[in-house]
């Protein structure tokens, strides 16, 4: 009687017809269909249009910054850090990140000082 009960714990091994019987009681036939605007409306009409519109052009004319031609001297470079070691390529890792750190550290500086000489606000003053 205990075990009829929901959340009771039943001892000793489940009868697998029981465990049919609940395995099909989980299973749902609902199915949710995606390209509904009644379920999924836009959030701005017109965006996916605009969205396909783009992606609908073969050869894109603006080149990405990382796509332009390699000159002699990035050649070189990258045939050094080719050259590297592991704990060598590491290091160098280690080296950029420091760079990088004292380039936000002398950036936050320089914003800083900038919100002291009130520099942010003068153009909305004039304006």
């Amino acid at each position: 009687m205990a075990s009829e009960k929901p959340g009771s714990f039943q001892q000793g091994s489940p009868d697998p017809e029981d465990l049919q019987e609940f395995g099909s009681s989980l299973l749902s036939m609902e199915n949710i269909d995606r390209t509904s605007p009644e379920l999924w409306p836009e959030k701005i009409p017109g965006v996916t249009e605009f969205i396909n519109s783009f992606q609908s052009t073969p050869n894109s004319t603006t080149k990405l910054p990382y796509s332009k031609e390699l000159n002699h001297q990035d050649e070189d470079y990258l045939h050094q850090l080719a050259a590297l070691s592991t704990s060598g390529l590491i290091g160098k890792v280690k080296e950029l990140h420091d760079i990088a750190y004292q380039l936000g550290m002398e950036e936050a500086k320089e914003v800083t000082r900038g919100k002291y000489l009130n520099l942010f606000n003068r153009g909305k003053k004039e304006k």
